[in-house]
């Protein structure tokens, strides 16, 4: 699906973004995320979002703090999306799918009196991902359909193999990150990849580790 609004560049962004702190969500340009919205701050952040410009910002924070904390410290880098659907559900709570613009960095975080916390960032850093299919051809895709075959293989999983071979090497690569079942710090490595190659490789990277971890019969989450 796509969107309405084009984003050439940063300039047609805004410099400070609301921000949408999940652990092990990750978001990635043109990727969709379903998300169901039911805290009130939350709540509170999409409806002005959907009166404004419909960006917010998708970031982990780190993994060191503590779940209950009330302003975990985040990551450096994010990923904005626009709200590019958008239900309620009659019970209070909100339905929406983000669609993925661009990553930023943070810049800083201003004190703000909105529920929901605001990031001041920086989309410069990331002008390939205004891009579409940016570096397409330079993805190993065997290697990555190869991984997938011994991944889905061995969770006994079942997938869309014609879905798979239609997609883009942008889509697979992007949408495979993004539905991978790894930690916090393997999915900000996805995320800060330098390309999509690079996206890749680290994917194929992680799985392999995972597969190699498995057969050796360990119960350690890797790089946890």
């Amino acid at each position: 699906m796509g969107m309405n609004a084009v984003y050439d560049g940063p300039q047609d962004l805004p410099q400070r973004i609301p921000i949408f702190p999940l652990a092990g969500a990750l978001l990635l340009p043109r990727g969709q995320m379903p998300l169901n919205i039911f805290e009130p701050r939350y709540l509170a952040m999409v409806e002005d979002a959907i009166r404004n410009d419909r960006i917010i910002g998708m970031i982990q924070p780190e993994a060191s703090e503590p779940e209950d904390a009330a302003a975990p410290k985040l990551f450096d880098v994010g990923c904005a999306g626009r709200v590019t659907q958008f239900a309620e559900t009659g019970d209070g709570r909100l339905i929406i799918t983000l669609t993925g613009v661009a990553r930023f960095r943070v810049k800083q975080e201003p004190g703000v009196t909105t529920p929901y916390r605001q990031c001041d960032v920086d989309f410069s850093p990331f002008l390939q991902d205004f891009i579409a299919r940016a570096g397409e051809e330079e993805v190993n895709r065997k290697a990555v359909v190869d991984a997938l075959k011994r991944f889905v293989k061995v969770n006994k999983l079942e997938i869309d193999w014609k879905g798979v071979q239609d997609a883009p090497n942008e889509a697979l690569v992007n949408a495979l990150s993004m539905m991978s079942p790894y930690g916090v710090k393997e999915k900000q490595a996805l995320l800060e990849a330098a390309s999509l190659k690079a996206r890749a490789e680290i994917l194929v990277a992680i799985t392999e580790f995972e597969l190699a971890r498995r057969s050796s019969g360990s119960d350690n989450t890797p790089l946890q």
